[in-house]
């Protein structure tokens, strides 16, 4: 039996797959029913979920349909509209839920989309937990009487609460009066609440990839393609340029020269003023096999221990909580500051970002002078890389032999994509082409 969770929840082409409106209802009859087998509760047994999109034309597919299963099953259902995946999170706390559910895929396009939950405290589903989901969702599912279904109605300041819970984040003796922000929100969920934060703030705002016309999300735009943000910055003279993706848990920032700052800078800045200002727990980081190496050697010189686990926010934040600290995050922009949130949330990363940035009055550029990346390059393969292979294995020892000490090799296939992410990285580009000419026996 195949397990319907990805990486990060289930995923796929829209109206295809599992994707389709007869499987969503199925998954929340499913969700209800698991729930209500392991529940305790007796004085208030019905169940509630909180529902948020991102700005997808199959939305409008998915939304009902997912609340037409919850309702079958006995659950009342709250409906946030578009609103990022960190807002549902909070939401779903706020609300006292059981269950938060965000239709959304991500940074994909619009062709994918896909549903993700969080439990009452605001945590992704466990291992667990979406196994047990998926028995039940291939079992006939168990719907209530007319008498017992459940209620829905929508909450219309679901997006101002939001609004007001990320303001909070940024020190209140700060202002970004002064500044001159651009800011992409891949016409996705972040398109209305991230431009209000910042102009609330103080900032002067010019607002790019905020138009979402339901096929346009992530488009040439956001944090996965930062060119046109990289061009606005440099045209508008602006202090810095963020980009975030369609569900706005991911952040890219752009610095006032049009360079781009990654998630591993990010990551550097966050930790070292949380460090200065006696907010650092515990004074370990955490990060993914993907970050850089010249970010760990920068953490400690400062005498930060970097923590690694495997590619996946579900992995940092399982980290975050094993290390009993607050700072980590990808190299791709996912930063989770368990302060806040227990997921990523790019809207208070950059503001995290910016904090350190007016505390020190410091120009964006200064981030990118905090360490030197040692050389990467990644590589995204679409055939099938069978690494159990006698000729991969012996290809890969090969590179990992040329590398020694002096770099990293990294091959995982991919949580959200059928295909291979390769990363070569070591301390100079002639030795990265060296192990490349190797390893192109297995990729291609």
């Amino acid at each position: 039996m195949k397990n319907l969770f990805g990486t990060d929840g289930i995923r796929g082409k829209a109206n295809a797959g599992f994707i389709t409106p007869l499987n969503a209802m199925r998954i929340a009859t499913a969700v209800v029913n698991y729930y209500r087998s392991i529940s305790h509760k007796t004085n208030n047994p019905r169940f509630t979920v909180v529902i948020g999109k991102d700005t997808r034309l199959s939305g409008y597919m998915l939304e009902p349909s997912l609340t037409a299963g919850f309702v079958a099953a006995g659950a009342n259902v709250t409906l946030l509209g578009p609103i990022p995946t960190p807002g549902v999170a909070f939401m779903t706390k706020s609300l006292r839920a059981d269950l938060g559910v965000v239709i959304s895929a991500s940074h994909n396009q619009y062709q994918d989309n896909g549903i993700k939950f969080f439990n009452s405290e605001g945590l992704k589903l466990s291992l667990q937990d979406e196994a047990k989901i998926t028995s039940i969702f291939n079992e006939d599912q168990r719907l209530v009487t007319p008498r017992y279904m459940g209620r829905a109605k929508r909450l219309d300041d679901a997006a101002g609460r939001y609004v007001e819970f990320v303001k909070n984040s940024f020190p209140k003796s700060l202002s970004l009066s002064g500044m001159k922000i651009i800011i992409d929100t891949a016409h996705g969920a972040a398109y209305k609440v991230a431009p209000q934060i910042f102009w609330e703030l103080g900032a002067s705002i010019i607002a790019i990839g905020n138009s979402p016309n339901g096929l346009n999300i992530n488009h040439a735009c956001g944090a996965m393609h930062v060119e046109s943000l990289q061009k606005a910055v440099v045209k508008h003279k602006a202090d810095i340029g963020i980009a975030l993706d369609g569900d706005a848990d991911r952040v890219i920032l752009v610095d006032e020269t049009g360079d781009v700052i990654d998630g591993d800078y990010l990551i550097a800045a966050i930790a070292k003023d949380w460090q200065e200002s006696g907010k650092l727990a515990r004074n370990v980081v955490v990060a993914t096999t993907m970050s850089n190496l010249g970010l760990e050697k920068y953490l400690h010189g400062l005498g930060i221990a970097l923590l690694r686990t495997d590619v996946g926010d579900k992995y940092v934040l399982d980290g975050l909580l094993q290390e009993k600290t607050n700072v980590g995050g990808e190299k791709s922009g996912h930063i989770i500051l368990t302060e806040y949130s227990m997921t990523g949330d790019g809207t208070v990363a950059a503001l995290q970002v910016l904090a350190y940035i007016q505390k020190n009055n410091l120009k964006a550029s200064s981030i990118k002078k905090l360490y030197t990346s040692h050389p990467q390059i990644l590589k995204n393969v679409r055939k099938p890389i069978n690494i159990a292979d006698i000729e991969t294995i012996n290809c890969i020892k090969e590179v990992e032999t040329i590398l020694g000490t002096a770099g990293r090799l990294v091959i995982r296939k991919s949580g959200t994509e059928p295909i291979t992410r390769i990363m070569l990285e070591a301390e100079s580009r002639e030795l990265i082409s060296i192990a490349e000419k190797h390893l192109n026996r297995i990729s291609g």
